[in-house]
């Protein structure tokens, strides 16, 4: 994950205040208050995990989508074919977290049943961080696995075309201490990471960004009308590839521009999401499954770290420290992200007062 810069204007504000804020404002779009609820709680998750590309930044975004860019707030998903295992689910053009929460959850309750259950969504939206759903497959006791498909924002090795999408994949592995989870996509970033440093006027990373002519870049700014850099070179572009072909095949979504560009946005129900629930029990004691998982996180911490290296880490682990800290102080937010959602809360008549209260904490 991405270490965000700080600013002089960044607040800290109470979780509860957050989700009761968000929570309204996607109410006023027409989601009714169970999934105006569980959307709002998407985002508000990744930000106490200190993943604010997939917070609350994008609130004025999903106003938008769901009220005027085609996005149905009162989309119904439901489960249209099944054989054994395998699942196809419509999303009923939702907002991709009630489609996504749905697929997850019932390709968990089919893994109960089958041992592994793979759920295939389509007629889907922006779906937030994978994360989310891998973790409710590890709380249930099971691996969870997830990906989903994204606007393109990459091109081939050596091309300038934005048509390979970053397409994160998440998985998420339960122990008897935390989960082991990566979430990551298959770019160097995640254009919302470079949304936040443009917002902060701060300069990304070397190795982030090209800009439109594949030239690297630094700048924020040009970087977000330019190119994400896969990781690996080639292998990145065929890794996003595959998670996009997944997302999408199955469900019959749009793969790459047909789901969307940078220009024109992202066209309303043509995301295409997948999820896997693999019940441990069917093939090992999930007891001793959980204590390797322990053990091959103790290898890692245990091992030897290079001079001026303070601690080795264990995907989620980072995220899990920020989320400890978030809920002793309340989540760090930047003014352009508590400003936008002032100001869609505003237009739909919410008041927002809680989130500017001084000395907020979770």
């Amino acid at each position: 994950m991405a270490i965000y810069p700080e600013s002089d204007t960044d607040r800290r504000v109470a979780r509860a205040a957050l989700l009761d804020v968000v929570t309204r404002v996607f109410a006023r779009c027409g989601m009714n208050n169970s999934d105006a609820g569980l959307l709002a709680e998407t985002l508000v998750f990744s930000d106490m995990r200190g993943v604010h590309s997939h917070g609350v930044l994008r609130v004025p975004d999903y106003v938008g989508k769901l009220t005027g860019e085609g996005v149905d707030p009162a989309g119904r998903p439901r489960v249209v074919s099944r054989r054994g295992g395998a699942l196809r689910v419509d999303g009923g053009n939702s907002m991709g977290q009630i489609g996504g929460t749905f697929a997850m959850d019932a390709a968990i309750d089919a893994a109960r049943e089958t041992g592994i259950a793979f759920a295939a969504l389509g007629n889907s939206n922006h779906c937030g961080a994978m994360d989310w759903y891998t973790m409710r497959a590890a709380r249930a006791g099971m691996i969870g696995l997830a990906g989903t498909n994204a606007i393109p924002t990459m091109a081939p090795l050596g091309g300038t075309d934005r048509i390979v999408g970053i397409n994160p994949l998440s998985a998420a592995l339960p122990g008897d201490g935390p989960p082991f989870v990566l979430d990551f996509s298959f770019g160097a970033t995640a254009h919302g990471k470079i949304r936040v440093h443009a917002q902060k006027g701060a300069p990304i990373p070397e190795g982030w960004a090209q800009d439109a002519e594949g030239n690297p870049t630094t700048d924020a700014e040009v970087a977000l009308s330019g190119l994400i850099q896969p990781i690996g070179g080639h292998k990145g572009v065929a890794l996003g590839m595959m998670v996009g072909m997944l997302s999408s095949f199955l469900s019959d979504a749009g793969y790459g521009i047909e789901s969307g560009t940078m220009t024109q946005g992202a066209f309303p129900g043509r995301d295409g999401q997948f999820f896997i629930a693999i019940d441990i029990a069917a093939f090992v004691d999930p007891a001793e499954f959980r204590r390797r998982v322990d053990e091959a996180a103790a290898q890692v911490r245990g091992s030897t770290r290079r001079a001026g290296v303070d601690r080795l880490l264990v995907p989620g682990e980072l995220e899990a420290d920020i989320e400890a800290e978030h809920t002793r102080a309340g989540i760090l937010l930047s003014a352009a992200t508590l400003d936008g959602i002032a100001t869609a809360a505003t237009e739909l008549g919410t008041d927002t007062a809680a989130l500017f209260a001084d000395g907020a904490q979770a």
